[in-house]
């Protein structure tokens, strides 16, 4: 019996489709949104997830290989490692915040109780994220296409 093929997107020229491949799995968004809320390590993320300790070393391990999490020792000194994002892992912002905001628009009936992202400075919600043109316009997705670079 031969082993099984792994396959991925590494060699696709779309760019969504190589983001899905790096973060599209739902443990893998979800520890990147529990780093931005300051978790650092292991038995943190996994009580916070309920996950396999197999499947969340595999996801921590592979968010590590792609340069979005890195480890460090403890910042309190002790045996344990920590996990902090990157710059490349910061720049998930966007990312978890439009899925968070597409989620409390269109997953939560009204009035349902859900989670709140807030400014820190300003104790206000965060506004709500939209495309812009070059003038600072609202760009509706009909007013964009891809073009495919050769």
């Amino acid at each position: 019996m031969s082993p099984r093929k792994i396959m991925t997107m590494k060699d696709e020229p779309c760019p969504v489709a190589r983001g899905v491949d790096v973060v599209g799995d739902r443990w893998s968004l979800l520890i990147v949104r529990d780093a931005f809320d300051g978790m650092r390590r292991f038995g943190d993320f996994q009580r916070s997830l309920g996950v396999a300790r197999n499947i969340l070393s595999d996801r921590l391990r592979k968010l590590v290989d792609a340069g979005i999490l890195a480890t460090q020792a403890a910042s309190d000194g002790s045996a344990y490692q920590e996990y902090v994002l990157t710059a490349k892992g910061e720049s998930l912002f966007a990312v978890v915040l439009a899925l968070r905001q597409w989620g409390e628009r269109h997953l939560f009936a009204p009035g349902e109780h859900h989670s709140l992202l807030v400014d820190k400075q300003s104790g206000q919600p965060v506004p709500l994220m939209s495309p812009r043109d070059a003038d600072g316009a609202e760009l509706a997705p009909e007013a964009t296409e891809v073009r495919k670079l050769a």
